[in-house]
């Protein structure tokens, strides 16, 4: 578990739409989609974040086509809506 980790998580098309997602829920200022892009590697670094992504990794061994950031068990709404209000402070 570590950065390179981060990284997946921080550039998988599927998290990006999901955090742009939530960030325009939240009213982010500006384009969501940039607000989530400029931010991707400290959300993508969120605790716990990069075990929950390596667990389902391991848990679909000979699954080539599988994608955590697909998967709304690995990281949840309630995790990256949490992240989101996290950094969408003033």
């Amino acid at each position: 578990m570590g950065y390179l980790t981060q990284d997946a998580i921080a550039n998988n098309v599927s998290m990006l739409n999901r955090m742009a997602q939530a960030a325009a829920s939240e009213g982010v200022p500006g384009n969501p989609d940039n607000w989530v892009s400029d931010r991707r590697r400290q959300w993508a670094a969120a605790p716990g974040w990069d075990a929950a992504w390596e667990s389902a990794l391991v848990s679909h061994p000979d699954d080539s086509e599988y994608d955590p950031g697909a998967d709304e068990g690995v990281i949840t709404d309630g995790m990256i809506l949490s992240q989101v209000q996290a950094m969408n402070t003033p």
